[in-house]
């Protein structure tokens, strides 16, 4: 495979950066562990978990503004995969906004046990979502020649935080 190849298996890439995901969701779920536990600090908990969230988000929002308008354009048939992704996305965006907000009570105020269930909830939505995903639509982003994703990585495809640019090939 060329570098330019590389460059545009967009399709790969998104199943890193959803390995990424999966990573970072579980060392958040390590971090509630450790602060139940009496090790993590809440204040780097709510970090963490701020910026886990912001991560999907950014992922999710990328996809839906980005990448999916690409893929329905040049493949129409999956244009119901993609509005299916899209209420998945929705459901996740409901998980996200509970998890932070049951971590934001974590100071004494909130039940230890339904921050557990909300990150459990929260993998099985992101775990179902990803494996459909890839199943559905890895091989048409693969297919797609989008200029603009080369000379800049896309917001679905990026791992670092806010305004830094993800370098990776």
């Amino acid at each position: 495979m060329t570098s330019h190849e590389r460059l545009r298996a967009f399709g790969n890439q998104l199943i890193e950066v959803h390995l990424w995901l999966r990573e970072e969701l579980a060392a958040l779920r390590e971090e509630v562990e450790g602060h139940l536990s009496g090790g993590t600090r809440l204040r780097e908990l709510r970090a963490h978990c701020l910026t886990f969230c912001s991560a999907l988000t950014r992922h999710h929002t990328g996809e839906d503004d980005g990448a999916f308008p690409e893929v329905g354009a040049r493949f129409p048939e999956l244009r119901p995969v993609l509005d299916e992704l899209r209420r998945d996305h929705r459901l996740i965006d409901d998980s996200l906004r509970r998890l932070q907000e049951l971590v934001a009570g974590l100071d004494g105020e909130r039940d230890p046990a339904e921050v557990r269930r909300e990150i459990d909830s929260l993998a099985a939505l992101m775990e179902t979502h990803f494996v459909y995903e890839e199943k559905r639509i890895v091989a048409a982003l693969n297919a797609l020649d989008v200029p603009g994703w080369d000379r800049a990585r896309p917001a679905f495809l990026r791992t670092s935080g806010g305004g830094h640019q993800d370098t990776r090939p």
